[in-house]
């Protein structure tokens, strides 16, 4: 079993996750509940990996293609993308809005796909007891990820169904809401650069601290 050692590798780990749990599932979308879906396809694809992070690790743009192929056409980035521009997102020209769902997805998979070649954990465990579901089409999947000196981090998904499939749409690592910060972190961008749309998707790079994530907030 592999070991945590590293936060960085942590959080990585727990951002990488919600990419796989977007992974076609076909009709079963319709039948499968959100933690069935995502505990079939976090084992599965962490089976596909287990034991070739060397390989990877030498080979890091043939792990990227996978993560890239993975989520063509399942997951909706433009909708991630604009409930992180928020506000700014209605003064956006269509063009502005699509690139920056472009480049929030690049950005994303080029993090993900480093960390993974990384990641050291001793388990990564859906609960079995879940909270019910306020809506029909919104849903929350909590899991944990144990540290190898016990210590437990807390990962809550949040998902909605979109055209008959569940689809991940925002993760909370240890209380931190990552869409919250990437949001925080556009509207702090905007206003570095006056307001200037194509400077912050040019330069946009998201970034979570690990200080941050270690110690925590409310979920």
């Amino acid at each position: 079993m592999r070991k945590l050692n590293n936060p960085l590798n942590y959080w990585v780990m727990a951002l990488y996750a919600t990419v796989l749990l977007m992974l076609p599932i076909g009709a079963s979308a319709q039948t499968q509940s959100p933690e069935a879906m995502i505990r079939e396809n976090v084992t599965g694809f962490m089976e596909r990996i287990d034991g070739r992070e060397d390989y990877y690790a030498s080979n890091i743009d043939e792990l990227k293609a996978i993560v890239d192929e993975s989520l063509n056409d399942v997951a909706d980035f433009r909708y991630i993308g604009a409930s992180v521009m928020g506000s700014y997102f209605q003064n956006a020209t269509p063009e502005q809005r699509s690139r920056f769902a472009d480049v929030f997805r690049r950005t994303l998979i080029d993090t993900y796909t480093r960390g993974l070649v990384t990641f050291d954990y001793d388990a990564l465990r859906v609960l079995d007891n879940q909270r019910g579901q306020r809506y029909e089409d919104q849903a929350s999947v909590d899991m944990e990820v144990v540290a190898t000196n016990g210590q437990v981090y807390p990962v809550s998904y949040s998902l909605r169904l979109s055209n008959g499939e569940w689809r991940v749409v925002n993760v909370i690592v240890n209380g931190i809401n990552l869409g919250l910060t990437f949001r925080n972190q556009f509207d702090q961008a905007m206003r570095q650069n006056n307001r200037d749309y194509d400077a912050v998707i040019r330069t946009w790079s998201p970034e979570v601290g690990v200080e941050e994530l270690e110690r925590g907030g409310d979920a």
